[in-house]
């Protein structure tokens, strides 16, 4: 459709007004920017914008999803807005996609709209509207002399295309002779065939890109050509309404549009068919409904640009495209090094998502992302934020200090000491999570605030807290105290094994722990080894702790506190 093929076509034509509402994750504060780094900044992304431009339009590559570029363009808009004096054009994005055959009727663009509040607003006062799927492929104009197929032309810059008719030949889905010897002249869409293809839970899958580089380097192939399918959206020279329409294009051998047509009065019937394409099987891929009115304009008066009888309402973004702020390393209870990304909050899916892990710090850096620099987040399994790539890097490098990998190990940060924060806090959390002592009401915040309180300087000084200490810390009310104490009281009653995972005590597989600490310390690597599902290095890992020095101070705190086992 026009409005799903080339989608970096219609945004040229809407304002900044509708962009703005249309991508509400590209929006933002304003950046802290001096005018040099503004310039630096907006002169870069503008630079990015006009290479996907010329990639998709000259090359048929998709380089980026489109609706990373559509945020990208937003965000350019956006930081335009936030840096008047500074102008930076976003440039035409179909200054490369202009051909050199003339389309007898303009292909027009269409408007986004935002949310169901700007779909609501479209709709009033409006009458015989219809909805139909988005459909995720490239424009075509088609033309027929005396019911003969005779020309395809490409969308272009929606006055001007490619001549496509030898691929065209090809594809079985375009019929090459109507039923009656009449004149015609369509636009629709061709797109790449799916087997069920579930939108909310495949996306995509480049389906656009595939045929949009066949045709654009005229590459089709027969077997090729048998996966490409046509949905006709528009007749622009045939009946007045749009059941006419749809009736017309069914006798001529185009039956998908009105397959997919659906009338619709109220916003709660958009929703409902909105929803449904989204999670129902379908033979394409759509990125969205759109809305028309049964009846338009003449086609002679149609133009290049998005009309006021179209609007379209995107699925929710399967990616969010997220400026990083900072780059923080979490370092683990087992001396991992995570980094984790803190970004300007953006919505994917009804979630705002402010940060995301990059599971490595080998991850990190191989992408070296730094603070200013745009990447895309999905989300794994529907819930979970995930980085997918680096979109634009910033063009001012912000230095990034990442700690000393080898500085933190299993061994490593048994005190809150400069650098050994973060994985302190994992130990206790460790300790008082359900794989370590199960403490009721104790969890990360806890620990955080006793830090900060300094009533903590080593793994088991908790022990000894009174309720004298605990009422200094602000917020805590007696109530709060008094749970907090019995549930730190209550770690005295745990059995000596549970002390040892709490502790960090590497896994033991089927080894017995019964025999206390005396017993355990004993052992050799060479002894450890030979109990099953224990190999030579958590036999070294197993010998290593129980001779730790640091570890050898909590057992003497634990045996002076009369902590079972020690």
């Amino acid at each position: 459709m026009p409005y799903a093929s080339f989608p970096l076509a219609g945004l040229i034509l809407i304002s900044f007004a509708l962009i703005s509402l249309a991508l509400p994750t590209a929006a933002g504060a304003c950046p802290a920017w001096t005018p040099a780094q503004a310039r630096s900044e907006m002169l870069a992304l503008q630079q990015h914008i006009e290479r996907w431009d010329d990639s998709y339009h000259r090359e048929g590559l998709s380089p980026v999803a489109d609706e990373l570029y559509d945020q990208s363009r937003a965000r350019l808009e956006q930081w335009q807005g936030c840096f008047p004096e500074i102008v930076v054009e976003p440039g035409n994005p179909l200054r490369t996609a202009r051909g050199t055959v003339p389309h007898p009727i303009a292909h027009t663009g269409v408007a986004k709209l935002a949310d169901a509040s700007a779909v609501q607003r479209w709709l009033a006062g409006r009458e015989e509207v219809w909805v139909q799927p988005k459909v995720d492929g490239v424009a075509v104009t088609l033309i027929y002399r005396q019911g003969r197929f005779q020309q395809a032309i490409s969308r272009g810059d929606g006055l001007q295309g490619q001549d496509w008719t030898g691929p065209a030949r090809l594809i079985d889905a375009i019929p090459k002779r109507l039923p009656e010897p009449r004149d015609l002249l369509l636009q629709g869409e061709l797109y790449w065939r799916q087997d069920r293809h579930i939108q909310a839970r495949a996306g995509s899958q480049n389906a656009r890109g595939q045929i949009a580089g066949l045709l654009a380097r005229n590459a089709l192939e027969m077997r090729q050509a048998s996966q490409v399918g046509l949905f006709v959206w528009d007749w622009p020279q045939g009946p007045d309404t749009l059941p006419e329409r749809l009736a017309g294009l069914e006798a001529l051998g185009f039956p998908l549009s009105g397959e997919y047509s659906q009338r619709v009065n109220t916003l709660a019937e958009v929703r409902q068919w909105r929803e449904h394409w989204y999670r129902s099987a379908l033979p394409f891929a759509s990125d969205g409904i759109v809305l028309r009115q049964s009846r338009r304009p003449e086609a002679q008066r149609w133009q290049a640009r998005a009309p006021y009888w179209i609007a379209a309402w995107k699925y929710p973004h399967a990616q969010a495209l997220a400026l990083v702020r900072k780059v923080d390393f979490r370092v683990g209870r087992t001396g991992r090094i995570t980094p984790v990304l803190e970004l300007e909050p953006v919505r994917l899916d009804d979630r705002q998502v402010r940060r995301v892990s990059l599971g490595s710090l080998a991850r990190w850096q191989e992408l070296d992302i730094r603070p200013g620099d745009q990447v895309a987040i999905g989300l794994a399994g529907l819930t979970i934020p995930r980085l997918d790539r680096v979109v634009v890097r910033a063009s001012r490098r912000a230095p990034v200090q990442a700690p000393d990998a080898g500085a933190f190990h299993a061994l490593s940060c048994w005190q809150p000491v400069p650098g050994c924060k973060s994985q302190f806090l994992a130990r206790l959390a460790w300790l008082s999570g359900k794989s370590g002592l199960d403490l009721p009401h104790v969890g990360p915040g806890t620990w955080n605030t006793l830090l900060d309180a300094k009533l903590i300087n080593g793994l088991v000084d908790w022990l000894t807290l009174d309720p004298a200490e605990l009422a200094n810390i602000a917020g805590l009310g007696e109530r709060s105290t008094a749970r907090l104490l019995n549930s730190l009281r209550s770690a005295r009653q745990q059995p000596f094994h549970r002390w040892l995972k709490a502790l960090g005590l590497p896994p033991t597989g089927n080894a017995g722990l019964e025999h206390g600490w005396e017993a355990l310390a004993a052992r050799t690597t060479e002894q450890w080894q030979t109990e099953s599902a224990i190999g030579p290095e958590r036999a070294a890992q197993l010998s290593a702790f129980f001779r730790d020095p640091q570890v050898l101070a909590l057992r003497e705190k634990l045996r002076a506190a009369g902590i079972e086992g020690f």
